[in-house]
């Protein structure tokens, strides 16, 4: 059986709403998830539409290699392979960012860490994201905050290379600079911060509870998995340095996950920073870390 079977392939009537009615068939019989949504927004790639302008044109017919574009796409889709892979970009906050599988598909969940870690921002402050992967949150907080500068770390070079594409994509090249390295690796010894946020990996490679198998297929590990066994390693790698990489009065906002909650939290009060919460989502599930410097840092600090 394939996609051409059921209104994506050359046997059909090749017309816009028939198309995506076989398509969308095709993939409920896969399995996927959200099957119309994924068949208009593959249709929509393959004919640069908007699910508006799909329906309006719901009679326009395809030609042959619109139809073997949205059967090659349609087929990926019924193996697992994430539409927003499929597209190359995806939204985040408002803004289309290029993805690929070297980095993480932004999600909702993301979009409330940076709204969020904007309330805390003071003026003209500067920021820094470890493990920015996509540069999703140190774009989204560079244009929301024009007065903002933002450090982007991260190890992977691939992961960078979708992040630079993006700054640029996005015009905010003079405030957020990229860095390879690991967590506080590349960062110069003596710069210090108004904002540190984070969306590290916390899912334990040996027992990856709660972790979808198309995330665990398609997505990439190095951005999912902490060190097996120790689903807080991560969070102890960016907390560690936190009373003398935060200014006074600056915030740490970190997104974790199911399972790794309660030891992040745990790292997080070690650090000695203050009003040191976990806030839930608007799913209600434990998400957010969060913690604050002293106005006056301790003398030391």
């Amino acid at each position: 059986m394939t996609a051409s079977d059921h209104g994506a392939g050359p046997d059909a009537e090749h017309t816009v709403l028939s198309v995506l009615r076989g398509a969308e068939g095709w993939l409920t019989r896969a399995g996927v998830d959200g099957p119309k949504r994924s068949a208009e927004l593959l249709l929509g790639k393959v004919l640069g539409l908007s699910r508006l302008q799909l329906y309006l044109a719901h009679d326009r017919p395809l030609d042959p290699a619109e139809r073997t574009a949205m059967r090659t796409l349609v087929a990926r889709r019924g193996k697992g392979e994430p539409v927003a892979y499929l597209l190359g970009t995806w939204s985040f906050r408002g803004h289309e960012v290029a993805v690929g599988p070297s980095v993480l598909i932004p999600r909702p969940e993301t979009e409330e860490l940076v709204e969020h870690a904007l309330a805390a921002l003071p003026a003209n402050a500067v920021a820094i994201d470890l493990g920015t992967g996509s540069g999703a949150i140190a774009i989204a907080l560079a244009v929301a905050r024009p007065d903002l500068r933002v450090l982007a770390v991260d190890i992977s070079e691939a992961a960078l290379g979708i992040a630079s594409a993006n700054v640029a994509r996005h015009g905010v090249g003079e405030r957020v600079q990229l860095l390879r390295g690991s967590w506080w690796e590349p960062v110069p010894a003596d710069a210090t911060f108004d904002l540190v946020i984070s969306n590290p990996p916390y899912i334990d490679p040996v027992r990856p509870t709660g972790l979808a198998a198309d995330v665990q297929a398609f997505e990439p590990a190095l951005a999912l998995f902490s060190a097996p066994g120790d689903v807080a390693s991560c969070y102890r790698a960016i907390f560690a340095p936190l009373a003398s990489r935060l200014r006074a009065g600056g915030a740490v906002w970190c997104e974790t996950g199911l399972g790794a909650a309660a030891p992040a939290l745990q790292a997080l009060r070690a650090t000695g920073l203050v009003d040191v919460e976990l806030r839930c989502d608007l799913a209600g599930a434990e998400r957010f870390l969060c913690a604050r410097q002293r106005a006056e840092p301790t003398q030391g600090a």
